[in-house]
């Protein structure tokens, strides 16, 4: 008989070319030796347990792929638009007594405020803690800004930020109901009528609802007194806190005032169009549609210490000296939060 060859161990080229003629069957596990083709000896595993490199790389078994991702996420993402779209085609969607399209508004207007929130103005909250998980309560915040952007910042701050996701309902002033297209966006996005009636409802329903007293005074303001709150009217929205036993929550926007520096104020034009003010700006009107873009200033909102109101009796929210205090106490916290975020901002945009 023919002596025998010996292959060495420490072959790699021998080693490889081994398991190639013997061939790795699908299936077989890493570590573990190859199976022997008949009438050839078996193949051993090198010292410490391992096997050839090139028996096991054939020896791994395909990747499938991984559950929702690739092709199954967009066909779940158009699953779900259609849907959408048939729900609203065939008007099978809820809407409540005051317009209110949940669907819509976390679905559709959220999601084009969202990237406005987070990418442009980098919005920063701060203590939203104290805005409760649940029941009533109503938010009182600073105005400013030349067009009302910061409710709308407000609104997606709140619902995205509060581990309830809760839903912010703004009280708004007439003229924006009196806006086409605009009035029927609003009503969507669960904003109404800033007046007492509206807002001690929604608060006895238990929903979180925003205020912003200043008003047009606020938003109008010119640029000299930014971050200086104007008056607070008569102390409607504590009397309404007070009747529904809600919590008053201060709230502090900082970046607002310089997204429109108003400079100017045209009167005579503002009173031919119908407006509280017409706004001169460093861009607009001489930029004409490209003035009204916004500067990307760094926002800050922080919601401060709820003062509470169930512990007054019902006839507290008649009794003037009360609203007044009250008032006074939520403008004087608002303001100074106002100023110590002002100190603790490194730049307008940064």
């Amino acid at each position: 008989m023919a002596d025998a060859k010996v292959i060495p161990f420490d072959d790699d080229r021998s080693r490889s070319g081994a398991a190639r003629r013997r061939g790795v069957l699908p299936g077989g596990g890493r570590g573990q030796a190859p199976a022997a083709a008949p009438g050839t000896a078996p193949v051993s595993a090198l010292p410490g347990g391992q096997v050839p490199e090139a028996a096991a790389q054939e020896a791994e078994p395909p990747q499938e792929p991984q559950e929702g991702s690739g092709g199954s996420t967009w066909d779940r993402r158009i699953a779900s638009g259609l849907a959408f779209l048939r729900r609203r085609v065939t008007g099978d969607y809820d809407v409540d007594e005051f317009g209110y399209d949940k669907e819509l508004t976390d679905q559709v207007l959220m999601s084009l405020l969202r990237p406005l929130a987070d990418k442009y103005f980098r919005v920063e909250v701060k203590g939203i803690e104290n805005i409760p998980s649940d029941g009533g309560a109503l938010i009182v915040a600073n105005h400013s800004g030349t067009l009302p952007l910061d409710g709308l910042m407000l609104q997606v701050a709140v619902h995205d930020n509060h581990p309830a996701e809760r839903h912010l309902r703004l009280l708004a002033a007439d003229l924006v109901f009196m806006l086409p297209v605009v009035n029927e966006l609003a009503r969507k996005a669960g904003h109404t009528l800033a007046c007492a009636q509206d807002a001690e409802r929604l608060l006895e329903r238990g929903e979180v609802v925003g205020v912003m007293p200043e008003g047009f005074k606020g938003i109008g303001k010119p640029f000299g007194e930014r971050y200086k709150l104007q008056r607070f009217g008569r102390g409607g929205f504590v009397s309404t806190a007070l009747r529904a036993g809600v919590p008053i929550v201060p709230c502090s926007i900082v970046g607002a005032e310089e997204i429109y520096p108003m400079i100017g104020n045209a009167k005579t034009l503002a009173r031919v169009l119908g407006i509280p003010y017409f706004p001169i700006t460093p861009t607009f009107p001489w930029l004409g549609p490209l003035g009204a873009v916004p500067l990307p200033t760094k926002w800050t909102i922080q919601f401060g210490e709820p003062i509470p109101t169930d512990g007054y009796p019902p006839e507290a929210a008649e009794d003037p000296m009360l609203m007044f205090n009250l008032t006074d106490q939520v403008r004087e916290q608002i303001q100074h939060t106002l100023y110590k975020l002002l100190v603790q901002r490194r730049s307008v945009f940064f």
